[in-house]
């Protein structure tokens, strides 16, 4: 497949833009799928502003997602984030890169789905292995069998981020194709 021109890029991504009106964009999927990367490339071919809500958690915090998890605990933790997230939702043209486990949540998820559009970085398991050992902050995969951990949310979470307006899948190529492809599929998606 022919990569198209930059020209017809930058068109595609004003006519996404305009057909947004502002409506924010939220990026959801596993650790690892790539949200934070291709949510920086995203918004700077929309010329939006990018978010990550676990960054937007820890400032409302005054500590590290690790943090949290071990002082507070995952329920509150979840609680915070989805208060964090609906208070990012209202700012007008925006991408925002969730945490994995943040459209897990009903409540969430229905608020991401009223506000904005959502997109899914759907990933193979063994990209995300692959991605996720290289660091060493995932509070959910301090286990003894990290691997194994993945699988099962994997199996847990995939049937629950379908409810995504749009998935796209996050593979082994330059991160400015993924974004490039979630333009195509959000004007799709908004032309339907």
């Amino acid at each position: 497949m022919s990569r198209p021109d930059p020209a017809k890029r930058q068109a595609r991504a004003e006519e996404l833009a305009a057909l947004l009106a502002g409506r924010p964009i939220v990026l959801v999927g596993m650790m690892g799928a790539g949200k934070t990367t291709v949510g920086r490339r995203l918004a700077a071919k929309l010329n939006r502003l990018f978010l990550d809500s676990d960054e937007e958690i820890e400032k409302a915090a005054q500590m590290s997602i690790p943090e949290i998890f071990e002082q507070r605990g995952e329920p509150e933790f979840r609680a915070g984030e989805t208060r964090v997230i609906a208070r990012v939702l209202k700012d007008p043209d925006i991408v925002l890169a969730t945490g994995g486990g943040a459209f897990v949540s009903e409540e969430t998820r229905a608020l991401v789905n009223a506000e904005a559009i959502s997109v899914w970085l759907k990933a193979e398991a063994d990209i995300l292995f692959e991605r996720v050992s290289r660091r060493s902050n995932r509070p959910l995969l301090k286990t003894a069998n990290p691997r194994q951990t993945l699988e099962k949310l994997i199996a847990e979470r995939y049937p629950i981020y379908a409810d995504a307006h749009v998935t796209v899948l996050s593979r082994d190529v330059p991160q400015d194709v993924v974004a490039a492809d979630v333009i195509e599929a959000v004007l799709a998606h908004l032309k339907n």
